[in-house]
């Protein structure tokens, strides 16, 4: 099974940033990492491998070097996707003949792409039990709504820049009006509980539309939420399979990166520092070494990367143009959209290059203003030299997203050895790589 296949795979078993987070612990759970609260003191040892969430939708997972507490090298990524939310009374009747649910926008999506084609609802929902309230994640696993197009007939501006709009157009049908408070029935059902006993919830569609490896020679595929779950993916597979090393190797995932990040289990939260100060705390180590450390720590921030479109080559600064299949994309902004400096750019192409794994440069035209991603946001929170990289696909933040199949060896390559090589800081502006 090709690398691009597992990927696929993955995404089917996580339809919602909880259930990434989910996955993803279950991964680290069989690797042998023992999981952390941060409700109780944490105890930790050289050699140890832990992970914590937050919120059930963030993660942070970290190995302890056998010398004990020393400077960080950080990959971090985000488990969140553009898709739309069930709002908290969903259920509306229309005509008396049909039911729709009534949901808003997460994200900057491609609303187009959301019509015609199935749809499911996934999330968390929060239970009252004999002992107390339990979050449970739901799937309900089944084509279970759609968002029908306006007919031409009705809609002669369709293909002409029709302005879709989010609460009319993009509702979705759940059933006839005999489906009336069903959907409270089937989430219930899906968590073993009675409708009486969920309290509130946090549930998100998603595209039952299964992936699929195309092209004349099998070189691309295409799923939902490649942005950026191939980040998240491919992280963690190089954070399992890379050899310890002396510096603390630290796996990161946030949520809420399509939203701002400004929550508390985003990249501007206080999560990654709270990590870093309390694994310092539970080693011995003091306030000036933590310091120290943190500030010759390294961050990957890993979000991916647009791909040059076939049919709008003139979108793309002609020198700095990025395609699928060649490679880790360092990703650039002077307007600091991307963290990406000469110092981090220069420490992590050396060591891609050291790896045989293929570097391209991606910067925006000037004329076009650009999206951002977590690594500038993060360092506002926990300061260090970052740069911003992701693999190149097309239609990013539609329903259905393209990427390159040897992209995905590429990032695993790349960040193992990121995770494998002693970053070390030799003065201001000089660094070592062993």
């Amino acid at each position: 099974m090709s690398k691009a296949v597992e990927f696929i795979d993955f995404v089917r078993r996580t339809p919602t940033a909880f259930h990434a987070v989910s996955e993803i612990s279950s991964m680290l759970d069989a690797a042998g990492f023992a999981q952390l609260t941060e409700t109780e003191a944490w105890r930790l040892a050289p050699g140890g491998k832990y992970y914590v969430t937050r919120n059930g939708s963030a993660l942070i997972a970290f190995c302890v070097p056998q010398r004990g507490f020393a400077p960080f090298q950080i990959v971090s990524s985000h488990s969140d996707s553009p898709t739309f939310k069930l709002k908290h009374s969903a259920e509306d009747a229309v005509c008396g003949k049909y039911v729709r649910l009534n949901v808003e926008r997460y994200g900057g999506m491609i609303m187009s792409t959301w019509l015609d084609r199935p749809l499911s609802i996934a999330g968390r929902v929060m239970v009252k039990d004999e002992t107390g309230i339990r979050s449970v994640l739901v799937n309900l696993d089944r084509d279970s709504v759609l968002i029908p197009n306006m007919p031409i007939h009705f809609n002669r501006d369709i293909n002409s820049g029709y302005n879709f709009n989010a609460q009319t157009d993009m509702l979705p049908l759940f059933g006839d009006d005999a489906s009336k408070g069903m959907l409270a029935q089937q989430v219930a059902a899906a968590c073993g509980a009675e409708p009486e006993q969920i309290l509130a919830s946090d549930l998100f569609l998603y595209n039952r539309m299964p992936g699929s490896v195309w092209g004349a020679e099998n070189e691309y595929f295409s799923c939902g939420r490649i942005d950026d779950l191939e980040c998240a993916y491919t992280a963690l597979r190089a954070f399992l399979e890379a050899e310890p090393q002396q510096n603390m190797q630290v796996y990161a995932v946030f949520d809420n990166e399509e939203v701002g990040s400004s929550t508390k289990q985003g990249a501007d939260s206080t999560l990654l520092g709270d990590v870093f100060h309390r694994a310092a705390e539970a080693l011995g180590a003091t306030d000036a070494q933590t310091r120290a450390a943190m500030a010759a720590s390294f961050m990957v921030s890993a979000d991916n990367a647009h791909a040059v479109h076939p049919n709008h080559p003139e979108k793309y600064d002609a020198q700095n143009r990025t395609f699928m299949n060649e490679g880790v994309v360092i990703k650039h902004n002077a307007n600091q959209k991307y963290t990406t400096d000469g110092v981090s750019c220069a420490i992590f192409g050396e060591i891609c290059a050291r790896a045989g794994v293929p570097v391209q440069h991606f910067a925006n035209r000037s004329d076009v203003l650009g999206g951002s991603t977590l690594g500038s946001i993060a360092n506002t929170q926990v300061s260090m030299n970052t740069v911003d990289i992701g693999l190149a696909q097309l239609a990013m933040h539609s329903a259905y997203e393209t990427a390159g199949v040897k992209d995905v060896d590429f990032m695993i390559r790349a960040l193992r050895a990121f995770y494998e090589t002693q970053i070390s800081v030799a003065g201001d502006g000089a660094f070592t790589l062993q």
